[in-house]
């Protein structure tokens, strides 16, 4: 039978090895806090408007947002040496898919040279368009309010072409879920 020390003891490590899950838990799992942007860097943020930027595509042809006006558009900045970029992008590819029809358009923006990005996604092709925002001044990720450059990032555009949400970090289904309702993907 066990005394009240040796009970103590159990208790406290218990305790000691909980805190320490804790611990670990929101470190691995905290986002940075964004940097202020630099000096004379306007930023695009939850309201604006972002139906005219445009970057180029995989064959150096610019591309305007206002291209899929009227369609929820999700923005996802990525790069091919990004771990969780590379993660997201089968879901993002599927969620298209399965989408397209309800007005959802994904438009990936690789923060990549062009021939890095065309020979990574012969290995992972994805069913939606990619930009190339890496040679873009001011930085398309600054622009749309990851100053930290930070990836992946992600920006929700409803159908009037405004900025409704945005986020550093890799998507999961459960924001994903909650930002499609937000902006309701079903046709009007």
């Amino acid at each position: 039978m066990m005394d009240r020390r040796t009970i103590l003891i159990l208790v406290l490590a218990c305790l000691a090895a909980a805190g320490g899950w804790w611990l670990q838990y929101r470190w691995v799992n905290a986002l940075p806090t964004q940097p202020a942007a630099p000096a004379g860097t306007h930023l695009l943020t939850v309201g604006d408007s972002a139906a005219d930027y445009a970057l180029p595509d995989l064959a150096n042809q610019p591309t305007t947002l206002a291209k899929w006006h009227g369609k929820v558009v999700l923005l996802n900045f990525w790069a091919t040496w990004c771990a969780p970029c590379r993660a997201e992008m089968p879901v993002l590819s599927r969620l298209q898919r399965e989408q397209a029809a309800n007005g959802l358009q994904i438009v990936g923006i690789a923060m990549d040279q062009p021939a890095s990005a065309a020979a990574f996604l012969k290995q992972m092709p994805v069913d939606y368009p990619i930009l190339i925002g890496i040679d873009a001044d001011p930085v398309p990720t600054t622009t749309f309010g990851d100053t930290a450059g930070l990836l992946p990032y992600s920006v929700l555009i409803g159908r009037d072409g405004r900025i409704r949400k945005t986020k550093l970090g890799a998507l999961d289904p459960a924001t994903i879920a909650d930002w499609l309702a937000a902006v309701n993907t079903t046709k009007s």
